[in-house]
């Protein structure tokens, strides 16, 4: 028996690829210019197409921007949750392996940091990137919480709280996003590794040692 399976038809398929061509402009734009001057046109020039075209698929600029970060904030997601099945059961070593991922060029890359960032500065006043954003947000704290909470239960870390390392590692990230966004030339990703290394070593000692720290630091030259 044949079993059919459904493709997408060349319109579809069209339709797909020119939302995607119309958002990578966006983000082009975005980086470049930031969010509050953006136009339409900036985007149809970007992408060598006609603003009609811009218009067909997104009906308005408002559209279009938060079509562009669903985008990014998937894309981000694939490659969080990628790195958490891959990795070993070992909750420290997922830990370690996740706040690797975020240094890694695929997501500390500065035009994508920029636009990040842009949309971050417009949380508080567009509700859509607020609701966007807190999902997922809100999904990766419970993960790496979760994993912090069995770090310390291995360890029996008694003087330590779950979330409160969650939210260092989470501000550390983010330094260090802000850090390779505005120094590009100082900015080293062996040593940003080496910081959150250490601050894992501090709270987790008996997880992460400095023989790990070396071996992590030779790993960190491949990102």
């Amino acid at each position: 028996m044949t079993i059919a399976t459904h493709k997408p038809n060349r319109r579809a398929l069209s339709k797909q690829r020119r939302r995607a061509q119309l958002i990578d402009a966006t983000i082009k734009c975005i980086s470049k210019k930031g969010l509050g001057s953006l136009t339409l046109a900036d985007v149809a020039t970007e992408a060598g197409l006609s603003q009609g075209i811009v218009n067909l698929h997104f009906n308005s600029k408002d559209n279009l921007l938060n079509e562009t970060l669903r985008y990014l904030a998937e894309d981000y997601d694939a490659q969080f949750m990628q790195t958490l099945e891959a990795t070993s059961p070992e909750a420290a070593a997922t830990l370690l392996a996740l706040m690797e991922m975020d240094l890694k060029p695929a997501v500390c890359e500065r035009k994508k940091l920029a636009v990040w960032f842009a949309f971050w500065g417009e949380v508080k006043t567009v509700p859509t990137y607020q609701k966007i954003c807190a999902a997922y947000n809100d999904k990766y704290i419970k993960i790496m919480t979760d994993l912090c909470q069995r770090v310390i239960s291995e360890g029996k870390y008694d003087a330590v709280d779950a979330r409160t390392i969650t939210d260092g590692l989470s501000s550390l990230t983010d330094g260090l996003w802000l850090s390779c966004l505005i120094n590009p030339k100082s900015f080293n990703r062996n040593q940003a590794l080496h910081a959150v290394y250490s601050y894992l070593r501090a709270v987790f000692p008996g997880h992460y040692h400095e023989r790990n720290s070396q071996r992590t630091s030779e790993r960190t030259k491949t990102l």
